[in-house]
């Protein structure tokens, strides 16, 4: 996820009875049936969007209430127990801070769009002569640096897809190609970034530094990438675009003004702000204040573009206070009535996402306190890890299942932690490389499945889109089951691991490296 908290690892609880406030949970069926409601949600979730077709976040919601609702029941005794856990799980902090994230993501984005900067990169594209086959590429690369600027994947994908998708689709860029391509960057940055909490946890959990955990890493990321890059410039020449022709893209591209180019000043100021130890929140406010000064100095936006009350005439002091610049005096009766405007916006855009990531970790909550998360990897551990290649290959398989399960892939990180870390330490596998095993699956992963907080929220701000264009329609949206096979850096990271595990890349032990060693790389 990648949002820069300081102490990340006092969010999410591992085990049973590992604090004072803990509830042990008792099921029917045994531990394994804590499970239910994060697999009945994921059976709901592969239904709805990959056999039926439908991506719509609300129906995943739903989903995710009824597998809570239905779990209550295998309960044993009271259920008092089982709802506690509910509240528990929605109220960590890992959960609560994606949300916001995810808001101040959106508020910044939507600011720069009324700022043109979308207009500005199609007439930059135009200019360069960036057609189909390279936009997807481009884009890898622009979203995996502005990732490992700011150390937020999740507010890079909401970035690219409000201001990148669009840009890209009309100059021909396949949509599906193009969203993997986003989401390959910020499994990029996510992975790398210093400040981002995947890189701050998989380190911290490891006993581990983070200079040395990020210096440790790289080989790994950028083998990933120099494949991705090129993998997707010949996917892009075999996968045709939309089409969009006509008067659509024609005034499209006679309204391109390079004056939006301005707001990668604004980019710049988050990055510069996120690198110098900035809170995630800190960084993106001061770039939505200099988007929004931006906006106004250099006539881009208008005030009402970016926060507007829209009043009905005859309310009380309409009339008087009406040469405000945020205000809009309606006629009686108008329906447009309310508060709009970049800002609000970028906020409403995730409300359905919120309360999904919430049920979510809710329902991993419940497979913690029932005990079926600390079976599994306890079976798994025991029975896999008989030597030091297997115990490498047990790491990067538990931590992509885990992550599969708990799709927030900081919490996943947060939650199996501790045994990626007592496994390496039973064959005095280094630190270094403990963590880098499990920050690379988690970060990967985490932006793959079509239930994953990385492609949901990816997928929440592109539904948006039909109302800030008139030539982009709802079909145009990509259903989220779509992007799986071509998130290359994702499965190519995953892949150098397996890889990695095998043949002993990179492996390091306990007395191979300190931590003041790898500090001076």
């Amino acid at each position: 996820m990648g949002t820069n908290d300081t102490d990340p690892t006092d969010e999410f609880s591992v085990e049973s009875g590992d604090d004072s406030g803990s509830l042990d949970l008792e099921f029917y069926g045994g531990r394994g049936m804590s499970a239910f409601p994060l697999a009945f949600f994921i059976i709901w979730a592969i239904l709805q969007t990959a056999l039926w077709r439908i991506a719509d976040t609300a129906g995943l919601t739903i989903g995710m209430l009824i597998g809570l609702i239905v779990g209550m029941f295998f309960v044993k005794g009271s259920w008092t127990g089982y709802a506690n856990t509910i509240f528990e799980g929605m109220s960590q902090p890992v959960a609560v801070t994606a949300v916001v994230a995810w808001m101040w993501a959106g508020m910044f984005a939507e600011t720069m769009q009324a700022g043109g900067f979308v207009d500005g990169l199609v007439w930059l594209a135009d200019l360069a002569g960036v057609g189909s086959t390279m936009f997807p590429a481009i884009s890898f690369v622009l979203a995996a640096l502005l990732a490992t600027g700011i150390g937020t994947g999740y507010g890079t994908v909401i970035a690219f897809v409000v201001l990148f998708f669009p840009a890209g689709v009309l100059l021909g860029a396949n949509p599906v190609l193009l969203f993997a391509a986003i989401l390959s960057g910020a499994i990029f940055g996510d992975n790398l970034a210093p400040v981002s909490d995947t890189t701050i946890v998989s380190a911290v959990t490891q006993d581990s530094d983070i200079g040395g955990v990020v210096a440790t890493r790289f080989k790994y990321a950028i083998i990933a990438a120099l494949i991705a890059f090129p993998a997707y410039i010949v996917a892009s020449s075999t996968m045709p675009g939309l089409g969009i022709e006509g008067d659509a893209r024609e005034i499209f591209l006679e309204a391109a003004d390079p004056a939006g180019l301005i707001h990668l000043l604004s980019m710049g100021i988050v990055i510069g702000a996120a690198v110098k130890g900035r809170h995630i929140v800190e960084a993106i406010s001061w770039g939505i204040v200099a988007a929004v000064a931006f906006n106004l100095v250099f006539g881009l936006a208008a005030i009402r573009d970016i926060v507007v009350f829209r009043a009905p005439a005859d309310g009380p002091l309409v009339e008087a206070l009406g040469f405000l610049p945020f205000l809009e005096v309606l006629e009686p009766g108008a329906d447009t009535v309310g508060v709009g405007g970049s800002l609000i916006e970028g906020i409403t855009g995730f409300f359905e996402l919120a309360i999904l990531i919430l049920f979510i970790i809710a329902g991993a909550q419940i497979m913690i306190r029932g005990g079926a998360f600390e079976a599994l990897l306890t079976f798994t551990f025991e029975r896999l890890a008989t030597n030091v290649r297997n115990a490498e290959l047990t790491m990067v398989g538990s931590s992509a299942f885990i992550n599969a399960i708990i799709t927030i892939n900081t919490a996943a990180e947060i939650a199996i932690g501790p045994y990626i870390s007592k496994l390496g330490e039973q064959f005095n596998i280094n630190g270094y490389r403990r963590a880098n095993i499990l920050d690379a699956n988690t970060a990967a992963l985490g932006y793959i499945f079509p239930w994953s907080g990385g492609v949901l929220v990816g997928f929440e701000a592109m539904q948006g889109l039909p109302d800030e264009y008139d030539w982009f329609e709802t079909g145009m949206i990509v259903n989220p089951i779509e992007v799986v096979p071509y998130v290359f850096q994702g499965w190519l990271l995953v892949a150098v691991f397996v890889v990695a595990a095998i043949t002993g890349f990179g492996r390091e032990y306990v007395i191979d490296r300190e931590s003041d060693e790898v500090a001076r790389i």
